[in-house]
């Protein structure tokens, strides 16, 4: 099979770029053809013109359509993965893919299908205000990019895709990475005969490793207020005596480095080998998100490495995490019951050990990258008869 993946990558490296190359691997390694379509925000990160000028590719870019043609004529894909359009590719792609009847998926790791940000988070809460009333309005209303000037890019952009159906249309299925968000998609007016779960695909961790205890009460993943830092850091400072620890880049939010407790270990973005030590030397690893999180891979990476988790009782987390079975779960900005929670994980070796090894089974069996592979391609069938039944209807 042929399939071309469509990706504007972000300025700097984040989940989204290691999910769909990690996919555009799998993919290779059992036979097929990937080709790209792909631009990154880079380009234009220093470039007020540049910053500008993606305030209408956002909304529409013909360049793009001249772009995806020639790439079609050239690569006569079988099938078309979407992941981000914005801010340089646009939805005006899709009128040109499905005129040449492709089938078309697309990956949704987060929400920007309803919500201009992506993220159904402001002012330290959940929110989902642009799925009624004004919709993607409030996102300038609410300034949620901290700029009006983007924040109106970002509305713009969104209801042009909801008004004019590029998206909703011709899109064939919509890849969710849980049961929660393919509920959430569902509520907000998607068929669920057009969507399907593909949970993240974690990088692979060799199980013939040296298990360690680990020191570390452990933040993995970029440093970011809709991710709970500043909730992981406020049980650090009321736990003075024990170690915590963050990998992940801080860019932006320094002043949370500067004024946080000397018993928090900040080690900035790590990968490969340095990841992997990390990983063993977390005693408990702790997601404490505020937001509907898509997928995130680091809670199979460290339910592959046997570590003990804790995460929010939000969204996917209720999903897969069983709690006292095979990790803990916590109320989302509740300090008190953070706190208590790493107490209890902390002072009972025999419980961390066996919510570690429950969660190794689970991830082996359900997140192995065998099973995710055979997800995708029901994805990827169930993609090709629903594009089936719009030729023919």
């Amino acid at each position: 099979m042929k399939i071309l993946m469509v990706h504007n990558s972000y300025a700097k490296p984040s989940g989204e770029e290691h999910a769909s190359q990690g996919i555009a691997d799998l993919l290779e390694a059992n036979g097929h053809t990937v080709s790209w379509y792909r631009r990154s925000s880079a380009e234009i990160i220093d470039s007020k013109f540049g910053k500008i000028k993606s305030f209408f590719t956002g909304v529409y870019n013909p360049n793009s359509v001249k772009e995806i043609s020639k790439i079609l004529d050239k690569v006569q894909p079988d099938i078309v993965q979407v992941q981000n359009f914005y801010p340089l590719i646009s939805v005006s792609i899709m009128k040109e893919i499905k005129g040449r009847n492709i089938p078309i998926v697309m990956r949704t790791p987060n929400y920007r299908l309803f919500c201009p940000s992506g993220l159904f988070y402001t002012d330290g809460k959940v929110c989902e205000k642009c799925t009624t009333g004004i919709k993607e309005f409030s996102c300038i209303t609410n300034n949620c990019e901290g700029s009006i000037f983007k924040s109106t890019g970002y509305a713009l952009r969104n209801a042009f895709a909801r008004v004019s159906g590029l998206i909703k249309d011709n899109v064939d299925v919509f890849i969710t990475q849980s049961q929660f968000q393919k509920n959430k998609f569902i509520e907000l007016g998607i068929d669920s005969d057009n969507i399907g779960i593909l949970p993240a695909l974690s990088p692979k961790v060799s199980q013939i490793f040296e298990e360690r205890e680990g020191e570390y009460i452990s933040f993995i993943g970029r440093v970011s207020l809709e991710k709970g830092i500043e909730n992981f850091i406020e049980a650090a400072i009321n736990l003075p005596n024990l170690k915590f620890a963050v990998a992940g880049s801080y860019h932006g939010l320094e002043y949370l480095v500067d004024n946080s407790p000397t018993n928090i270990k900040w080690c900035g973005f790590l990968s490969g080998k340095e990841l992997h030590n990390f990983y063993l030397d977390s005693k408990v690893v702790v997601i404490p998100s505020e937001w509907y999180e898509g997928f995130p891979n680091i809670a199979v990476q460290a339910m592959l490495y046997k570590k003990a988790l804790i995460c929010s009782n939000i969204g996917v987390f209720t999903d897969f995490i069983k709690n006292n079975e095979n990790g803990i779960l916590f109320e989302p900005r509740n300090n008190d019951d953070l706190i208590s929670k790493i107490n209890y994980l902390m002072n009972n070796y025999d419980v961390r050990t066996s919510l570690g090894i429950n969660a190794n089974k689970e991830a082996m069996s359900i997140y192995s990258h065998e099973a995710i592979y055979n997800q995708l391609m029901n994805i990827y069938d169930k993609a090709i008869i629903n594009n089936r039944k719009k030729i023919n209807e």
